[in-house]
């Protein structure tokens, strides 16, 4: 069935995509998108205490963004700004950028170089550098790779890397961050518990998948690029648990819902599991996994809004979204929020 790119598009002022995060991070605004009600409430992300039950289960993603920016020269004098998305072998990496070539230099501060040495099968750049592990590397001079539309107002920082992440990360490995998460503070988690609510976490990569463009103007012919996950069994069991009690599976972030959607669309059902998920929910999706959802605002014609558009409702969302427009709401990964019940 053709899904036009287009039925996806919302008009907005980019003074209101947000360059930083709200502080302290519970303070951000929440859209509460109430679909049986088909009516909208206006709250405080530290609200949302009012809006779920006990036994109602937060699963949240609790991958770890890494320090994966950098920026240094070229051997011809130019800038070499780039991003790098996927290891490859401990000294070769995959990197986004534009304006290299095969056997260039490049140099990095501290003393590091790499060498271009061509292409991937995925359009990217292959460069190796000059260590046999570049972790450290960039644990000590890697910058937080913030959103496009946020490094090119301004050069990210090692003072964004502690913003740029949820409180709750444990697992390196992404590119991006699942935003959503930011909005959490301990104490909010505490005061979540303490009222019966309960915590799973689940670890999806953030790669390129999840942000690469839609290109086709016909949305149904997008394909994902994989992601890594993996659900604990203990994790699974808090899951299951609160399901079987008749409590909700309340997916924190579309990067949660893809990992719990492909593990609930197995033969064998839903339970623990590693992997790689392509999973591209777009509306007329059936949902399995959540019954739901807190996000941000999402950029048009991107694949997070289409999952949001399946679970919400297209017009419902786009109703939604020209609302918080016209109330100022803050948008993208260091905007406000939503949660759709």
């Amino acid at each position: 069935m053709s899904l036009p790119l287009s039925d996806f598009d919302y008009e907005y002022p980019e003074s209101q995509i947000a360059s930083s995060a709200a502080e302290p991070r519970d303070s951000a605004r929440l859209m509460v998108l109430d679909r049986a009600a088909d009516r909208i409430e206006h709250a405080i992300f530290r609200d949302l205490p009012r809006f779920l039950r006990p036994g109602d289960c937060l699963v949240v993603n609790r991958t770890k963004v890494m320090p994966c920016r950098l920026y240094g020269k070229k051997s011809t004098g130019g800038k070499a700004d780039l991003l790098l998305v996927r290891e490859l072998a401990p000294d070769t990496w995959a990197a986004l950028a534009s304006g290299f070539k095969a056997g260039q230099t490049l140099a990095f501060p501290g003393g590091m170089t790499a060498t271009v040495e061509g292409l991937t099968e995925e359009g990217e750049y292959r460069l190796k550098f000059a260590t046999a592990d570049l972790r450290p590397y960039l644990a000590e001079h890697g910058l937080p790779p913030l959103p496009p539309y946020i490094a090119k107002k301004r050069v990210p920082s090692r003072a964004d890397a502690a913003r740029y992440q949820t409180v709750y990360a444990r697992d390196d490995g992404s590119i991006a961050a699942p935003t959503a998460g930011m909005h959490f503070t301990p104490e909010l988690m505490d005061k979540l518990r303490s009222s019966g609510v309960n915590f799973a976490f689940i670890t999806l990569h953030v790669g390129r998948g999840t942000f690469r463009p839609i290109t086709s103007e016909d949305a149904s012919a997008h394909v994902m690029l994989a992601e890594r996950y993996e659900l604990e069994p203990g994790e699974a069991r808090i899951i299951a648990e609160a399901r079987a009690k008749g409590g909700r599976v309340v997916s924190v972030g579309t990067t949660t819902t893809r990992t719990l959607e492909t593990l609930a669309g197995r033969p064998e059902g839903f339970g623990p599991g590693s992997g790689e998920s392509v999973l591209y929910i777009t509306p007329g999706f059936r949902f399995r996994g959540i019954d739901a959802l807190i996000t941000n605002f999402h950029l048009p014609r991107s694949t997070p809004l289409l999952l949001a558009s399946a679970f919400a409702g297209r017009e419902r969302l786009l109703a939604a979204y020209r609302e918080a427009v016209a109330l100022g709401y803050r948008l993208y990964s260091f905007g406000d929020a939503t949660i759709v019940i």
